[in-house]
């Protein structure tokens, strides 16, 4: 009895979460687009890099829990996000400057039994303009700083909108170590710190952590490896609706990169989620599939 009682009351939770459009994470980044060698910056140039994902929803965590909700509950998103990158030939604290943008386009389908939620939606997501991309180069390392702002740009009127309804600063740092001589054996972990600002009913989500990370070795033209991320809430959402609860969520994977050309890679990655806890809203479980195209241009 105890157990429906703390069902009913998630559910309820999550209704009012739901018409807040706060059914997902505490921050824009969506972790799995980057992975092996995801902390190396390309030489000077122009780029467009594409991310495919598909995010197939297993079931949602109950706002506070890494419990089950009742009921059925699921969910789908694609999404291409385009992202438009311009390294300079110009130097910062002794690396190649850069900046960058992205221009996520997706497709949501949400049927949350547990809320009586079924919405599919279609759009432009939220833009992120990266005025600032620092690339560094060691004889066997990459590192890379940067810094840009998510923008409220996207529709958020329903639960399965592309916006999240709020602006996001984020801070990027990372790093790539090649462990052999040849550099085909590399490491690397790459980190984004988002800070929330307030949506227009007052929540503010809880500082989040992204760290995504890669060990693959090359074949000739072919790479393989293991891939993983890990997402963490910092701080605790607050305003109206708010609890003391923290989101995390933590996959593991593999990827295939094949360099087609030099400037054109083609990537491939999958990740399935094997913990998620939520916060304040309810949290999805499911896994990714992502295929990336890296072109210069």
């Amino acid at each position: 009895m105890l157990k429906k009682h703390h069902a009913a009351l998630a559910a309820a939770g999550l209704c009012a979460l739901l018409a807040q459009g706060a059914a997902h994470a505490g921050g824009h980044y969506v972790a799995g687009v980057e992975g092996l060698q995801g902390s190396s910056v390309p030489p000077p140039g122009n780029y467009y890099l594409g991310y495919a994902v598909r995010y197939d929803i297993d079931n949602f965590r109950a706002p506070g829990t890494d419990s089950k909700l009742p009921g059925s509950n699921s969910g789908k998103v694609t999404a291409l996000a385009n992202r438009f990158v311009r390294i300079t030939s110009a130097k910062l604290l002794g690396a190649d400057y850069g900046f960058e943008t992205i221009i996520p386009v997706t497709r949501t389908s949400l049927d949350i039994g547990a809320a009586g939620v079924s919405d599919r939606r279609s759009g432009v997501g939220d833009v992120y303009v990266g005025p600032l991309v620092l690339g560094w180069h060691g004889p066997r390392w990459d590192a890379v700083a940067a810094a840009g702002v998510w923008l409220d740009t996207g529709n958020h009127d329903h639960p399965a909108s592309p916006g999240k309804g709020y602006r996001s600063t984020m801070l990027t740092g990372g790093v790539t170590v090649y462990l052999d001589e040849a550099k085909t054996i590399s490491a690397s972990a790459l980190n984004r710190f988002e800070r929330n600002s307030r949506t227009d009913a007052g929540l503010r989500p809880g500082n989040q952590l992204t760290l995504e990370w890669g060990v693959g070795k090359q074949f000739g033209g072919w790479q393989a490896g293991i891939v993983g991320y890990d997402q963490w809430q910092l701080g605790e959402d607050s305003g109206p609706g708010a609890s003391t609860h923290k989101a995390g969520r933590h996959a593991v994977g593999a990827e295939l990169v094949y360099a087609v050309r030099p400037g054109l890679l083609l990537k491939g990655a999958a990740y399935k989620e094997y913990r998620v806890e939520a916060g304040t809203a309810a949290e999805p479980k499911g896994s990714l599939l992502r295929a990336s195209l890296v072109a210069a241009f």
